[in-house]
């Protein structure tokens, strides 16, 4: 017989009362005192979460993602191209097409420039585009990447290099790596939040926060700026909180006997998520409720509670990060530039999509810089490749202005937590088809930003399947030059 069945055929209800330290009068007990003596007991011994010291001092304590999903056209807002503008609807040169495959482009396709006016902002004269009007504001806060490049040109694969270090299912995600080499600052809340905007979830789907071959605590938790923050946080319909303490109390036993019987980590994981839920049932909701905000912080925004938004969840990152949340990440849907509708084109399509990011992603940094929390929380801004120097093939011959997916170059851009303010790194050719200059790749990248919360990507592994795995696999230099 198979042990495990063996070793529950013995746990009866009998055995079950005898391992009960407290006996049957100790539930009576329990349940005269409403469950109040074990509720001060809450949080587990072996708690997961709990603060650790990062491998040396660090600036960052704590990172809020930006993930434009689907990719925004770089050469369209940051990556300003005059030679490319003077080429526009020339055939594209044969030597950047030789031996390429595009995802929705074949033969060969025509250059084209930005339709967008491009102006240098701010003291450190970054280039921007007219599609973004607020962003100048903080311009000199922020770090360019120029030279970004990945091995992946479709959205899931591409997205699951940039989150987890591979573009294959089943490795746990960045945010998971953070809390697991650092833990949280706030013992009532997940120490990784994921919220989404636009109406869908990017395409790498939960594996974009899952917690992979890590104990499953570490996974990213969403939350909605809708509705219940959590689903499933509320009590059972019939069940009041002394009941529910009750309830999780007798199962913390049983997980612990478990857990001394089999070793197995997730039921370590399994004591530790019901502990934090039930301490969630208090904190999430506050945390969530922007109702608390005045109504000049929401306007700043364009924030409006009670409805789901980016601007939103700009605000409750703010709010999250406040209050001791490592790692939050904001998905929002809907740039994927093709052309092939007037909501995906690089005139109006952009512009209108530029609009629900740019002022609330403003303020965002404004915010946190105000509250003096911009120095210790690193934003990254950014998508999981870029968009080509050429019209998108299906969409040549229309009046509306689309480009594929390319990896081979793009923007990304960061600020606080240890990069330098009104920097800008690297660049691509004057085309906009390779890197010239200071090739940042994303296996870098991610050494750079665990590097900025005090991490060495190298020694923050977990050993799975016979080795030792971490976040950027066998690659990844700290890209140095970007550091404050």
């Amino acid at each position: 017989m198979d042990p495990v069945k063996r070793s529950l055929q013995n746990i009866t209800r009998r055995y079950f009362l005898s391992q009960c330290q407290a006996g049957i009068g100790g539930f009576a007990l329990s349940s005269l005192l409403g469950g109040s003596a074990a509720a001060n007991e809450a949080t587990s011994a072996t708690d997961a979460l709990t603060p650790a010291k990062p491998h040396f001092p660090a600036k960052a304590k704590s990172v809020i993602y930006l993930h434009m999903t689907g990719s925004p056209p770089n050469l369209d807002l940051f990556d300003y191209k005059p030679e490319l503008i003077k080429h526009n609807d020339q055939d594209c040169p044969a030597e950047f097409l030789e031996g390429r495959e595009f995802a929705f482009t074949t033969g060969t396709p025509k250059l084209m420039g930005t339709p967008h006016k491009f102006r240098k902002v701010g003291k450190s004269g970054m280039w921007m585009s007219d599609a973004l009007t607020h962003l100048e504001e903080v311009v000199d806060d922020l770090c360019f990447v120029h030279s970004m490049n990945t091995d992946q040109f479709n959205h899931a694969p591409a997205e699951l290099l940039l989150f987890t270090g591979s573009p294959r299912l089943g490795r746990p995600s960045m945010g998971s790596w953070v809390t697991y080499g650092l833990g949280s600052e706030n013992a009532n809340l997940p120490g990784f939040v994921v919220l989404v905007s636009s109406g869908s979830n990017p395409a790498g789907g939960n594996s974009d926060w899952g917690s992979g071959f890590l104990p499953s605590v570490y996974q990213g938790v969403q939350c909605r700026s809708k509705g219940d923050p959590v689903l499933y946080l509320n009590n059972p319909e019939g069940m009041d909180k002394s009941m529910r303490r009750m309830t999780l109390d007798a199962l913390h036993d049983l997980n612990e006997l478990e857990l001394a019987r089999t070793g197995n980590p997730e039921t370590e994981t399994r004591i530790s998520q019901y502990e934090l839920a039930f301490r969630m049932q208090m904190a999430a909701p506050e945390a969530m409720d922007l109702g608390q905000e005045t109504q000049s912080m929401l306007d700043a925004y364009g924030a409006k509670p009670g409805e789901s938004s980016f601007a939103n969840n700009c605000l409750l990152a703010r709010r999250l990060v406040e209050r001791g949340v490592r790692f939050v990440q904001l998905f929002d849907w809907g740039w994927d530039f093709h052309g092939t509708g007037k909501g995906t084109g690089l005139g109006e399509g952009l512009v209108e999509k530029c609009a629900t990011m740019d002022r609330p992603v403003t303020m965002l940094l404004k915010d946190l810089k105000q509250r003096g929390l911009l120095d210790e929380t690193l934003v990254v801004w950014g998508g999981e490749f870029g968009r080509t120097p050429f019209r998108e093939g299906r969409t040549a011959s229309s009046k509306i202005l689309g480009r594929d997916h390319y990896p081979d170059v793009f923007t990304l851009w960061m600020a606080g937590g240890g990069v330098k303010p009104g920097y800008s790194y690297g660049a691509s050719d004057e085309l906009g088809f390779k890197v010239a200059e200071d090739k940042v790749h994303i296996h870098d990248l991610q050494a750079t930003i665990l590097h900025c919360l005090g991490m060495n990507h190298e020694h923050l592994t977990y050993h799975f399947a016979g080795r030792d795995f971490r976040l950027t696999d066998v690659h990844g230099n700290v890209v140095n030059d970007l550091l404050a």
